[in-house]
């Protein structure tokens, strides 16, 4: 399949500092990509090179095949929604949906507003300027406005950050259903992990400028390439160069027969996290292991005497 947007060797230094470090990855037409890493590692740096708004160092940004580098912001077939939304507060929903379609000389932009208002949910409160939406329904008019200019690439800056957990996760399923509606391609940027591993089709995870590896979310989190992919998916234990999921790790009061990897500890501490427990162990030689428990399954206090174990399959054994 041909790419949709392909960046080569793309690098921004700023005085004393190398934003983004030579990172070449391609995205596919119609894919959720996720763009994942810690704060200050060139993800939004990125974006903002994709979207044009900072001039790249080096290297190139293609769109369906056609370098896209010199070519100012409105002259890209890219929308962005910001993780403030942007909306103009002296504008109705349905007036800042309409924006970018007046900009660019739409005659009739009343049925494409109609459409992406009910595709968002928000048929009834189109007359309702931003002070009077909720936090998730100024996020849908950020998007419909987005939408609306019928863009190859959507660009979406940690568009759900700012929300409640829960309503971030309803959020989710909301984002994921419309761009698998619309069939648009969505770039997404994000620190945290939980939303990467559900929202994409395939993810980028960012360290200090460069890219550390790119694939599925399975691929990612079973297969990481690195340590710091691996901790940044997730919890890890790490001991003698090896490292294991706490899901992974298994606790019984009596060892196990079955050729699995077995060592004796003692229970120091257990916290409940709802549907399971993380229970640490302590290990003879004094390191400590993070195990998860089912909750139904839990039957293990401070100071007990167990046997942590593990299938040698789940092992992850990554350079340091």
């Amino acid at each position: 399949m041909d790419a949709l947007l392909e960046l080569e060797d793309l690098s921004k230094s700023f005085p004393g500092q190398t934003a983004v470090d030579a990172v070449s990855l391609s995205i596919r037409p119609g894919e959720f990509f996720s763009l994942l890493g810690p704060s200050g590692c060139g993800k939004t740096t990125t974006l903002r090179l994709i979207a044009g708004f900072e001039t790249p160092t080096q290297g190139d940004i293609r769109l369906r095949g056609k370098s896209i580098v010199s070519l100012p912001p409105y002259h890209r077939a890219v929308s962005t929604v910001f993780q403030n939304y942007a909306l103009f507060p002296h504008m109705t929903a349905r007036q800042n949906i309409e924006f970018g379609l007046r900009h660019n000389n739409v005659l009739e932009p009343a049925p494409r507003v109609r459409k992406l208002l009910d595709l968002v949910q928000l048929a009834g409160k189109e007359n309702r300027k931003p002070d009077q939406l909720s936090g998730g329904e100024k996020q849908r008019v950020a998007l419909a406005r987005s939408l609306a200019v019928e863009p190859d690439l959507l660009l979406l800056d940690e568009p759900l950050s700012a929300l409640d957990p829960n309503l971030r996760k309803q959020m989710r399923a909301e984002l994921k259903s419309l761009q698998r509606s619309t069939g648009v391609t969505f770039l997404f940027i994000t620190h945290d992990q939980e939303e990467a591993l559900s929202l994409s089709d395939r993810l980028a995870v960012m360290n200090s400028g460069h890219l550390e590896q790119f694939g599925t979310p399975e691929e990612l989190y079973l297969r990481p390439a690195t340590r710091f992919v691996a901790g940044f998916l997730g919890a890890m234990n790490w001991f003698n160069g090896i490292g294991l999921r706490p899901e992974a790790t298994r606790l019984s009061s009596t060892p196990p027969n079955n050729g699995c990897h077995a060592f004796p500890a003692v229970v120091r501490s257990s916290t409940f996290l709802g549907n399971c427990f993380h229970i640490e162990s302590e290990l003879t030689n004094g390191e400590t292991v993070v195990s998860e428990v089912p909750r139904l399954e839990n039957g293990f206090h401070t100071g007990d005497r167990v046997h942590v174990w593990w299938n040698p399959q789940d092992e992850l054994k990554l350079p340091s």
